[in-house]
């Protein structure tokens, strides 16, 4: 039998889902198709509405070899699972002559834990179990989660946290949920026979596509113990979030908190010298966190040095002595003794690699803003050590065994791929030699009309933004545009500070015009009713540069309020850039103007999410049109028409929040 060919498996599986087939999707297909054929690697730029997903499905899927796909977010896992997949399976069927089985694979702590379910929490305070059944109250909100856990229970199929709607909170989840670390093991466990992550490993294992997520595939990569079965293709979607997700797994922590907690969980385990010798640690650690102050710490000084040493033995002792002691009087002692390895096995793992002092590690001191009053007067302070890079572990660990191929809308940063591939840990693309990854990059564009459909707006007359300073300038201009456009405007700032004085400053200027503001509801809820009224605006930080997918009249103007580099204080930043610049790069243009220049591609791909959209994206910070690396940042933008007249784009979206006024009052045919 002749083998299907590509066009015609992609045409089948575009009709399918109600697709429309687009040249760039044809083109990413065969290049696909390509990498996973010579088994090379490939970066794939894919403007929204390009169907990447069925560009690379499709290829994966016909090449017949297990592929694992990984997302950085949970809307396109859920998109790829139940939506995609089984409609690209079916449509593919009569050609293939089989239907690839597909499964979802997360980390342990996503799904429910029957132990912990039924058997309770090991309790840190006094002996025995603590079941949050019974101590939380049944009107409280805890309470009312931990009694719709249990129905829940007897009810899902996958015990996955993300199939529960409602949601609950992290707290409620923490009760039911355990960490790798603190899993009995499906042999030793009463539930191990009904284990909902044990069986969604057992399904990934019979899987021809494996979906998951980035921090799994960090830890697949960093822990050396395989969790993902082993595959020929690794598709990485959302590319353009890979670095910063692997960096959060690498990174570790120790807090006062963590530290107490340890030891109060081995205390009921292991005899009181061994015990005590971890107090006199914990305690001595507590002392200097309360004096810590944030920044990075380019030497770990003195006295910190040995309190991470004694804290270091202390903990290897404990360890030690939980691995030789039994106590029968422990209620399941078990469960109670993998709780309090984890906890101490974590805080000697960290202690021991900041007294080893890699010189490819940050490690910096940082403060939150306590909360609870006097009660958790130390929970603000914390000690943090973070790879200085990931794409040397990235090179070794992503790029060894099989053909990778990368994929976002945004991987193009001024020009070409050779900034986020630096970043990955590939050298410049068409270098040759040994043990250097093959590969390219191509940009499939987009089937929107940039120029025609988006309006680039820089207000060069604005001040200078100062850090941390006051910006009248840029509110009255806001208020200006916001009016024009009549609502529909979602506003991207710097930080969450900026975010709130925007919105307290608007609602008083332009009462008229609802503002919602991230923080006041959960993100989902925000964003529904921000879709659902044209003269709503939305503000907000980080997780809506990139979070929001709103088609149509009701987002017209994206709007950020300055350009989004990292803060000069950032620790891990900082220490990135000079590491740059002490090998003779540019440290700023590699690390902070790439990191804004991603930010802001990804900020003004909300803008244009359909064919009809029409909008306004306004730049409040004059250094866009006149820095030096304002060509850098423009060119890792889409290609709207640019312009810094303030009165070109006023009439601008004038015309256009009239147009989608009118379109809305007509009746529909």
């Amino acid at each position: 039998m002749t083998k299907p060919s590509l066009p015609d498996l992609l045409h089948a599986a575009v009709s399918a889902v109600g697709g429309v087939e687009r040249p760039g999707q044809v083109t990413m297909a065969e290049a696909v198709a390509e990498a996973i054929d010579d088994g090379s690697h490939l970066l794939v730029q894919a403007g929204t509405g390009t169907g990447k997903s069925l560009g690379y499905l499709v290829p994966a899927l016909a090449h017949g070899e297990r592929v694992v796909v990984a997302t950085a977010t949970l809307a396109l896992q859920r998109q790829l699972v139940e939506r995609d997949l089984p409609r690209t399976v079916e449509s593919l069927h009569p050609q293939l002559r089989r239907r690839p089985e597909f499964a979802m694979l997360k980390g342990r702590s996503n799904y429910l834990c029957l132990h912990r379910l039924h058997e309770g929490v090991p309790q840190d305070e006094e002996e025995g179990l603590f079941d949050p059944f019974e101590a939380a109250a049944p009107t409280s909100k805890l309470g009312q989660d931990l009694l719709r856990l249990r129905d829940w229970s007897d009810e899902t199929e996958t015990g996955d946290r993300d199939d529960l709607t409602p949601g609950v909170s992290d707290r409620a989840w923490a009760q039911v949920s355990v960490s790798s670390r603190e899993c009995l093991g499906a042999s030793k466990c009463a539930y191990g026979a009904e284990c909902f992550a044990e069986a969604a490993r057992e399904r990934a294992k019979l899987a021809e596509v494996v979906v998951t997520n980035h921090a799994l595939l960090a830890i697949d990569a960093i822990e050396g113990a395989p969790v993902l079965p082993q595959h020929e293709v690794l598709i990485v979607d959302e590319a353009h979030e890979l670095v910063s997700r692997v960096t959060g797994v690498a990174t570790g922590e120790l807090t006062p908190g963590q530290v107490n907690r340890a030891v109060r969980r081995a205390a009921k385990l292991v005899d009181e010298k061994v015990a005590d010798q971890l107090q006199t640690a914990a305690e001595g650690f507590e002392k200097l966190m309360e004096l810590a102050l944030p920044g990075r710490l380019e030497e770990i000084p003195e006295d910190l040095g040995y309190a991470l040493m004694a804290l270091r033995d202390a903990s290897r002792a404990v360890i030690t002595a939980l691995g030789s002691t039994r106590d029968r009087s422990v209620q399941d002692e078990d469960a109670v003794r993998k709780q309090a390895l984890a906890s101490v096995e974590t805080v000697h793992g960290v202690a021991e690699r900041i007294t080893q002092g890699s010189e490819w590690d940050v490690v910096w001191y940082e403060r939150h803003d306590p909360r609870g009053g006097a009660a958790h007067r130390y929970s603000g302070a914390s000690l943090r050590v973070a790879p200085l890079s990931v794409s040397g572990l990235l090179r070794e660990k992503l790029f060894a065994d099989r053909s990778v191929v990368l994929t976002s809308a945004t991987l193009k940063l001024g020009g070409d791929f050779n900034g986020v591939g630096a970043s990955l840990g590939l050298a410049p693309e068409g270098t040759q030699g040994e043990d250097v990854p093959v590969w390219k990059g191509i940009d499939v564009g987009s089937p929107f009309d940039y120029p025609k459909q988006g309006i680039l707006y820089v207000a060069k007359h604005l001040n200078r933004p100062a850090r941390d300073g006051e910006r009248g300038d840029m509110l009255t201009e806001l208020t200006e545009l916001i009016a024009a456009a009549g609502g529909r405007t979602l506003g991207l700032f710097s930080s969450m500070r900026a975010a709130q004085q925007a919105a307290e400053e608007l609602r008083t200027r332009i009462p008229e015009l609802p503002i919602l503001l991230q923080g006041e509801d959960t993100l989902g809820e925000l964003i529904k009713n921000f879709a659902a009224d044209p003269k709503t605006c939305l503000f907000g930080t980080l997780s809506l540069w990139q979070g929001v997918d709103v088609p149509g009249p009701n987002c017209q103007l994206v709007v950020m309020d300055k350009i989004p580099f990292p803060r000069p204080d950032d620790p891990l930043m900082s220490a990135r850039q000079k590491a740059v610049e002490d090998t003779g790069g540019n440290g700023f243009m590699a690390v902070a103007a790439t990191h804004a220049a991603l930010l802001m591609a990804q900020g003004a791909g909300r803008l244009v999410r359909a064919t009809g959209d029409r909008g306004v994206v306004a730049v409040l910070d004059p250094r866009l049109a006149t820095a030096r690396y304002g060509s850098y940042l423009k060119a890792s933008l889409p290609d709207f028409w640019y312009t810094t007249d303030r009165n070109q784009v006023r009439k601008s979206l004038a015309a256009i929040d009239a147009a989608a006024t009118k379109a809305a009052a007509e009746p529909r045919p």
